[in-house]
């Protein structure tokens, strides 16, 4: 059992958790919400999703005007708010305060996406045990710039300043604040409508929240993240970078922890989505993104990129192999260079070889198409022969056709099949023939044009341009 499914069965009670999505992200210079930016195949919100219901069982997104893409990466389940003005971040967790319930609320940023189960987890647990009205998630940097402070008092929390708004003796300190916030209800709504927009933004900081709650005499108490890296926000795209680098490390160590071999994981990207089985071999060089499995046993060689794709045990893909959204059985061989668009589909100990392309194609078991071909809209039988250079012609100029071929059939090198047609089993097509009429089984077809021997052709007209001058 992981992490995640371990938590999803120990889910805490009367726990809302509020992950603030709104932002425009304009350092991001991008027309698309931050919190929708990629991080290794998951938009940036998605994590904060993974955690929080890992967590619990309510959970609201404040989001901005205009922001459908975030609505439809919240999904089921989850409780949307529109912040339609951006007046800062304590206005937008009053947003969701009709959805907040009573118990206690955990307030993440949308944009924080390293941050563990395990830490939010003690977070709660410690303010819970604490009797505290707040409890904030901290962190001690080397480089805490453009981050929020921690001011204490007798070690106590009292306040927290932001980094645009803090004294140069305030800026020298190291704990900063993580945006993430375990508060009580009741405590929270009354305090946020105390929050005034007093500072060079004119915004409603949430952080203000801590200090009002401080002076009344609540208990506030601080958790440290035991990795600063969780702590670590995006604002631009150099962050988004930085952070990517971070979490690629982690998917790759999570894997070679499972059981398989990354032969350079410095030149190795692999999404966060993506599955391995123990005992198989990852060769430099190589993209697997989406929500591709790979099985037990298997070899993906250098150069190989494979996206959102299936595939099963003891599969070798030889050098720069491409599939997309495809799927391929036990025991296959691919590659090199061979190519599988999206719908293709190849059986159990195939072999689909140099310079192959398959498009929406089944291939059968134990087929066989090792030189360089084109296979599309097709599908193929167990124990089939493809020719080199063989072409199915599918496309008519108005709308693509499909070709069977039967079990055992064997097509000859340099053939073309101008469907829709119909190979029947055992059946034999001999090389450079262009079948445009279904074939019986067991049948052999070829279609040629009669051989013209001319000769002494050649000899006739060498000595034809000997003879005339030259120029």
């Amino acid at each position: 059992m992981d992490v995640w499914d371990r938590m999803n069965n120990t889910k805490m009670k009367d726990l809302t958790i509020v992950i603030l999505a709104a932002g425009e992200g304009k350092r991001m210079r991008s027309r698309q919400p931050k919190v929708l930016h990629p991080l290794c195949g998951r938009p940036l919100l998605a994590y904060g999703l993974r955690t929080a219901r890992a967590l619990a069982d309510r959970i609201v997104v404040v989001v901005g005007p205009t922001a459908d893409g975030v609505r439809a990466v919240a999904g089921e389940g989850v409780t949307v708010v529109e912040q339609r003005e951006r007046l800062g971040t304590g206005h937008a967790v009053l947003q969701a305060r009709p959805a907040g319930g009573e118990g206690t609320i955990l307030v993440l940023p949308g944009d924080t996406p390293l941050l563990s189960g395990e830490t939010l987890e003690r977070l709660v647990r410690h303010h819970r045990s604490t009797g505290a009205v707040a409890t904030v998630l901290t962190a001690v940097v080397d480089r805490p710039q453009g981050y929020g402070r921690i001011l204490r008092q007798s070690g106590r929390v009292k306040r927290i300043v932001e980094d645009r708004d803090a004294t140069d003796d305030q800026k020298k300190i190291v704990e900063i604040n993580t945006s993430v916030y375990c508060l009580e209800a009741k405590r929270l709504w009354k305090a946020l409508a105390e929050v005034k927009p007093d500072n060079d933004q004119g915004e409603y900081y949430l952080t203000d929240v801590i200090g009002i709650l401080a002076r009344a005499g609540g208990r506030i108490e601080a958790v440290a993240a035991p990795d600063p890296v969780e702590a670590l926000g995006i604002n631009d795209r150099k962050q988004l970078a930085a952070l990517a680098a971070i979490q690629r490390r982690r998917i790759l160590d999570r894997l070679m922890e499972a059981g398989v071999t990354i032969l350079d994981p410095a030149s190795t990207y692999i999404e966060d989505a993506v599955t391995i089985g123990p005992d198989s071999v990852v060769y430099p060089q190589v993209v697997l993104e989406g929500a591709t499995a790979i099985g037990s046993e298997c070899v993906v060689a250098s150069g190989c990129h494979v996206t959102a794709s299936r595939l099963g045990d003891r599969v070798r893909l030889k050098p720069y192999c491409v599939l997309t959204d495809s799927v391929v059985e036990d025991g296959a061989v691919l590659g090199p260079f061979c190519h599988l668009r999206p719908k293709s589909h190849v059986g159990a100990g195939a072999e689909i070889g140099n310079f192959i392309e398959l498009k929406k194609a089944r291939v059968g078991r134990k087929t066989k198409a090792h030189h360089v071909g084109y296979l599309g809209d097709a599908v193929i039988g167990d124990h089939v022969n493809i020719g080199a250079g063989t072409i199915f012609v599918n496309y008519d100029g108005a709308a693509k056709h499909q070709t069977v071929v039967g079990d055992g059939a064997f097509v000859g090198s340099n053939s073309s099949l101008v469907a829709p047609l119909t190979v029947g089993e055992g059946a034999y097509i001999a090389a450079g023939s262009v079948i445009t009429k279904d074939v019986p089984a067991d049948a052999l077809v070829l279609e040629r044009s009669p051989l013209v021997v001319k000769e002494g052709w050649a000899a006739r007209r060498r000595a034809t341009r000997a003879a005339k001058p030259k120029e």
